[in-house]
């Protein structure tokens, strides 16, 4: 399992390293999850060990959230200062995501019919 967890660490560093020295506008993590996803693809399979280790971290993903819910606690201030803000932005998000996720599977529906898939 230790080998894995490096393997997630390795990829999340190269991740960083291509994001800094780019300046790219994401996150490093993000970004060695996206290699991590393209060499998972490319090798056709996901290894006992790395998937042992994943399926260990997602047990205990709620513990990831203990930072944000503290960091949300320590500025319990700010945010009943500009609540209205936040509040619009997540209405909004939230509208937008759902306009875009209707209008992309009508999209794939609609080629799909056309036997277009791929």
């Amino acid at each position: 399992m230790l080998g894995a967890i490096t393997v997630l660490l390795v990829y999340q560093l190269v991740g960083e390293i291509i994001v800094v020295a780019l300046a790219l506008p994401i996150p490093g993590p993000v970004l060695g999850m996206a290699l991590l996803f393209a060499t998972l693809i490319v090798r056709g399979a996901v290894g006992d060990d790395l998937r042992q280790a994943a399926n260990g971290l997602l047990r205990h993903l709620s513990l990831l959230f203990v930072p944000a819910g503290v960091g949300v606690m320590a500025h319990l201030g700010r945010l009943t200062d500009e609540w209205w803000p936040i509040a619009v932005s997540l209405v909004v998000s939230t509208l937008v995501t759902i306009a875009v996720t209707a209008l992309v599977m009508r999209w794939l529906l609609a080629r799909r019919s056309r036997g277009d898939a791929t």
